[in-house]
């Protein structure tokens, strides 16, 4: 589930990040990459999604000589970030060393124009802002790499530099006009991209931009020859994706297990992409299971902050001897469909539509199919498991037992305290969310509700999460049910995993009702410390616990064993 419907735009976290830097960052060393040179412009569009859902676009233009390298682009970029930039270009002198910086754009309706001159380790800049003049200087190293607040062709400049850096290093960035921080290359990682059936290879950076009183990671990627490729801010539910790699046909490769194969199954109006993990001994006929993902994560993978969890569990149970398929979900990589207009329902139609797949394919034993669900995606395979009798048994991972009204608010009240937030502003917080949630279920009382917000929260999605009540879907589930919970789990705290115990067997026998507490593991299933969202950034283990896919695979071959 997500932390908080309340997004910040990026521009706010980088912002802060860059006034809680010291002078003395700059000092920190950057690596030095050699810089090709080409002579020919290289121009690309970006997509922007904000939540999954399209907002704009980008347009950036590289070219290289004997001079330097010039990143020029325009944007424009619909409500909440409601941007138009007409010019913003950078200037590197060779070996990456910043010249001048010019944007000229409207933002959230204001005039803004910014010219940042680079020399003698200062950057001086003038500008206008709503029609105030303003200037500043700020100290930055040599080869600081200058990443203005939503010119997202400027990280052209930040990939080309990585190539070559270990994880562990630091290198400077310039918030322009703010100030100097130092970001953290926390992993580099090999994906496999897949765009119809050409695939190649693009280096994956996670970084670590500091915040006040934590850390925002963020995830850069980029082709073999350095050029930027993608840029996600997960933790805003932010995606800058090249053009062609936005398309439907594409996705990035980020998991695999030995010997996955990719697979097309037809849904109502589009196609669902998947991904197959067979067991390595197989059958004639064996168990499978379909695996979903929770919310904001619509890739096959299941990857949040790094973990691919579904890729995991997948690999997992198919060495416990299950056909496991995991798949984009609706509007999200190879995917059909719209994401921003799909329901709760519907995407338990679709995990339908992915088990009717299943039971047709001739070494499946139709008998035994089951769901396994993370967060979100529990309260679908519950959902779906209350329509279709086809599915034998249903695992929940990290399931809440409230309504989905009652869990953001209680997400957001975690939020505010782990923020230190004073108490007033707590509450004002506290009661918009809740005025929030009467306008999206009664569709009445949007007056003094910010028009960014409505655009957010008027969604089917959200109305339908806000109205989800697992006590009423319980009432038509009838298969075998497995209640699993990280003991860490502060998204879904693991009160949630016995209360929804209780829910389940008020209309059943309590022996088709069994529920797994794992020690030590947060809501992503990993080793965890305190289980704190702020504290996945510096996870050092990311492979999902085997206490987890022992006590599913072990609970699944028990339940199976009894319908042969």
């Amino acid at each position: 589930m997500r932390a908080s419907y309340f997004i910040c735009a990026l521009v706010t976290l980088l912002a802060a990040s860059a006034r809680s830097g010291s002078a003395d960052v700059a000092a920190q060393a950057a690596p030095n990459a050699a810089q090709p040179v080409t002579a020919a412009a290289d121009t690309r569009g970006f997509m922007v999604f904000l939540r999954g859902t399209p907002v704009g676009r980008e347009d950036v233009t590289v070219s290289t000589d004997a001079n330097g390298t010039v990143i020029s682009s325009r944007n424009r970029l619909s409500p909440p970030l409601d941007l138009i930039t007409r010019r913003a270009e950078i200037r590197y002198r060779p070996e990456w060393i910043p010249e001048e910086l010019t944007i000229e754009a409207t933002a959230q309706l204001r005039e803004v124009a910014v010219r940042t001159t680079f020399a003698n380790g200062e950057a001086a800049t003038e500008g206008v802002e709503a029609g105030k003049p303003f200037a500043k200087t700020d100290k930055v190293s040599l080869q600081t790499i200058v990443l203005p607040n939503l010119f997202f062709g400027a990280y052209e400049a930040l990939t080309r530099r990585l190539a070559g850096v270990a994880p562990g290093a630091r290198v400077t960035v310039y918030i322009a006009p703010q100030a100097e921080v130092p970001v953290t290359i926390k992993s580099v990682t090999t994906d496999r991209v897949q765009t119809g059936s050409t695939t190649f290879t693009v280096r994956r950076y996670e970084l670590g931009f500091p915040i006040p009183g934590g850390e925002l990671t963020a995830q850069l990627s980029a082709d073999e020859q350095g050029h930027l490729i993608r840029l996600t801010v997960p933790a805003q539910s932010l995606d800058v994706v090249r053009e062609d790699l936005a398309a439907s046909t594409s996705r990035t490769q980020v998991y695999s297990n030995p010997g996955d194969e990719a697979v097309t199954i037809p849904a109502s109006g589009f196609n669902i992409a998947g991904t197959l993990t067979r067991p390595k001994t197989q059958a004639a006929r064996v168990p499978a299971v379909v695996v979903l993902s929770g919310s904001g994560v619509g890739d096959r993978d299941g990857i949040a902050a790094g973990v691919p969890t579904l890729g995991q569990l997948a690999g997992a149970l198919a060495d416990a001897g299950f056909l496991v398929v995991r798949y984009d979900k609706r509007g999200y990589g190879q995917t059909g469909g719209r994401a921003e207009s799909a329901t709760l329902g519907d995407l338990a139609e679709d995990a339908r539509d992915v088990v009717r797949y299943m039971s047709r394919r001739k070494e499946v034993d139709p008998k035994r199919i089951a769901l396994v669900g993370h967060s979100e995606g529990a309260w679908v395979a519950l959902q779906a498991a209350a329509r279709d009798d086809h599915i034998a048994a249903v695992v929940t991972i990290a399931a809440s037992a409230s309504t989905g009204a009652e869990l953001i608010l209680e997400q957001q009240r975690h939020l505010l305290e782990q923020l230190k937030t004073p108490d007033a502003e707590r509450q004002a917080k506290i009661e918009l969310q809740q005025k929030i949630h009467s306008a999206v279920l009664t569709g009445k009382g949007w007056e003094g509700i910010p028009p960014e917000l409505k655009k957010q929260a008027d969604t089917a999605w959200f109305q339908s999460l806000l109205a989800y009540d697992p006590a009423k879907v319980l009432e038509r589930v009838k298969q075998p049910l497995l209640i699993l919970h990280g003991e860490l789990d502060r998204q879904v705290p693991v009160a949630h995993a016995e209360r929804l115990a209780d829910l389940a067997r008020k209309k059943r026998n309590s022996k088709g009702v069994e529920i797994a507490t794992v020690r030590g593991v947060n809501h992503l299933l990993v080793p965890a410390t305190t289980g704190e969202v702020s504290e996945y950034g510096s996870l050092p283990d990311r492979n999902v616990s085997k206490d987890v896919t022992t006590a599913i695979a072990n609970w699944l071959t028990k339940t199976f064993a009894a319908i042969r």
